[in-house]
């Protein structure tokens, strides 16, 4: 029966073979069966629930949390010649009425709505009115409490289940461990569900975690080298966002806001900015968070360690939803672990606190992680690998280690000749031989450990201090201002009974390693002109640029060169609606840059 389905799939989609677990999904839906989906962000959820829903007889409701990622999906759905509308606070009333006229009709095959507005009592009868084949419940773990995203509104979503009983339910979500799983199951009151777990690897993002040292500098160094692709970068807070954003445009970067106390008018307006490719970055914090339905954000670099793997999986997945290679930076400070300690000890549950601080160390842990980044990833979410992967920074660049045995000994005599009472910063200038005011009146110039490290900057001396705390030999006192204390295991070494081997100090900023996927080979100045012919195009559509047609689709164009209609519908994302809309436009740009090519540079011409 999938054989039966493919020409649908080409025609509607522009896709020629499913992607892994999509058939087995879909015939689950057409038999009537309950299912539970979890796949990977840009592993092709939505695809689940849309080609379904060509076939069945009445309506297919998708249950989405935000209203720009409704107006997204329904943009690419009506580019695809597919009928759909959504229902939320952005339209008037009149036109609120001309979709229920629609839906009243038979004319609809999907119909997008949140489900606060699903759930009122007349919302209800009307679907029962006119009846519906199929609930599709996006971000479904927003109605675990388990979630990293647990939202309240979600969890009346089981009323489903009473109010059109045989009607099938399908739950799908990027992100959600064993826990939330369950939840998920019981919450939504699933009968003997088809559960499709498909791989949580996302083989096409590159993960590195870089020691923070000088941030913004580093940050600044990553993104000159992006040639103004489009990229996110979370920070903890509104503070840190605005102050970052403001630092980014002086230093040329064409970067807004994004945060939860600008106006929603001033957040929308940014989003589809940024969706329109009119800006290259959004500097965010998470509230940047499901609704970014953009496929070729090529980067996401995290400026503090999040507080969960699972909201870092979610926020990294953004990039690369397309398929095409991308990147995932994480620039990490031991300290953040200090600071998250102490934001749970406000927490009033101390069950939620203890649950919040194990998933914390999870994240710190893959954080200071000397293994493959993915294996630990993946090992996270119950998919354990034992081969590494190739495309992260361990991989790449595996962690060069050597006698720090000498190194740890001034160390630590220097913070028992401190008397154990100041922090990383204080000790380090002592031993580089600092003469700052502080150090002058504490005569901490006049002790032995003083300059017996000045050859090494203060960055390296920062990492030296680090991985002696992760060795268990400092430890910061979060309770007196981070001041280092000695610990029993350092004895040992400071007597030299003990060698100690360390990690030499990675200081240099985040490089982009030569790609190691091999399909990213493409003609780039062809790429910029199909893209800016997509950006021409999609600014008088009024849709989002990779509506028309994804940096996949473009890259497959300047690898493969059709000139003819036959060959641009060989292109994977190019159905029959897309090639009748945009194939003349973008046949003829490539034929032009083809003659371009082939003609002789100027004063050579043949004689």
């Amino acid at each position: 029966m999938i054989d039966d389905l493919l020409p649908l799939l080409k025609q509607a989609f522009g896709y020629s073979e499913f992607r892994d677990g999509q058939s087995d999904v879909i015939l689950a839906a057409l038999q009537g069966r309950d299912s539970f989906v979890l796949m990977p962000t840009g592993g092709g959820k939505s695809l689940c629930y849309q080609l379904p829903a060509l076939l069945l007889p009445q309506v297919t409701i998708v249950v989405s949390p935000l209203m720009s990622l409704m107006k997204d999906q329904v943009d690419a759905l009506k580019a695809n010649g597919i009928a759909a509308e959504f229902i939320n606070s952005s339209l008037s009333r009149e036109e609120v009425l001309q979709v229920f006229a629609r839906l009243r009709r038979g004319e609809l095959k999907l119909l997008y709505v949140a489900p606060e507005r699903l759930l009122q009592p007349n919302f209800l009868d009307r679907l029962q009115d006119v009846g519906v084949s199929l609930f599709a419940i996006d971000e479904a773990h927003c109605i675990s409490q388990w979630g990293h995203d647990f939202r309240p509104d979600y969890m009346a979503l089981a009323l489903l289940k009473q109010r059109f009983a045989g009607v099938p339910v399908m739950a799908l979500t990027a992100t959600a461990d064993a826990a939330t799983r369950q939840d998920i199951l019981q919450q939504l009151t699933l009968q003997q569900p088809y559960i499709h777990l498909g791989s949580f690897d996302r083989p096409n993002i590159r993960y590195t975690v870089q020691e923070k040292f000088r941030p913004v500098e580093q940050l600044t160094a990553y993104l000159q080298q992006q040639d103004g692709a489009s990229g996110i970068v979370y920070c903890s807070s509104r503070r840190k966002v605005d102050e970052l954003t403001e630092q980014l445009k002086q230093r040329g970067f064409n970067a807004a806001a994004y945060h939860a106390g600008l106006s929603s008018e001033q957040r929308n307006a940014v989003q589809d900015a940024f969706k329109r490719d009119d800006y290259q970055l959004i500097v965010a914090t998470v509230a940047f968070g499901m609704g970014v339905n953009k496929s070729n954000i090529r980067y996401v670099v995290h400026f503090e360690l999040p507080r969960t793997i699972e909201a870092y999986y979610q926020e990294t997945g953004r990039a690369g939803r397309d398929g095409v290679a991308a990147e995932a930076i994480l620039l990490f400070d031991p300290a953040d672990i200090a600071r998250m300690k102490r934001w749970l000890e406000a927490e009033e549950n101390p069950q939620r606190a203890e649950v919040a601080w194990q998933r914390f160390l999870a994240m710190a842990a893959f954080a200071e992680a000397q293994i493959c980044r993915r294996q630990v990833l993946l090992n996270y979410f119950g998919e354990a690998r034992q081969q590494r992967c190739g495309n992260c920074d361990i991989c790449l660049q595996p962690p060069q280690q050597f006698d720090g045995t000498e190194l740890a000994q001034k160390a630590l005599s220097c913070v028992y000749r401190v008397g154990q009472s100041f922090g990383m910063h204080h000790v380090i200038d002592v031993l580089r031989g600092g003469q700052n005011q502080k150090i002058v009146e504490l005569q901490h110039d006049k002790l032995s450990t003083w300059g017996l490290g000045k050859e090494f900057s203060h960055d390296y001396w920062l990492s030296i201090l680090r991985q002696l705390i992760h060795f268990g030999l400092l430890q910061q006192d979060i309770t007196a201002h981070s001041v280092l204390k000695l610990q029993p295991a350092a004895r040992p070494v400071l007597r030299g009974e003990t060698a100690l081997s360390l990690a030499v100090p990675r200081l240099q900023s985040v490089k982009r390693e030569p790609q190691r996927l091999s399909k990213q080979q493409y003609d780039r100045a062809l790429f910029a002109k199909l893209k800016a012919l997509r950006k021409h195009i999609a600014a008088r559509d009024d849709v989002a640029p990779f509506v028309v047609f994804s940096d996949a689709s473009l890259i497959e164009m300047c690898q493969q060169l059709p000139t003819d209609n036959r060959s641009l519908l060989a292109i994977s994302g190019v159905g029959q609606t897309k090639l009748s809309r945009y194939g003349a436009d973008f046949i003829d740009a490539i034929s032009d840059y083809l003659s371009e090519e082939a003609q002789p540079p100027a004063g050579k011409l043949a004689k």
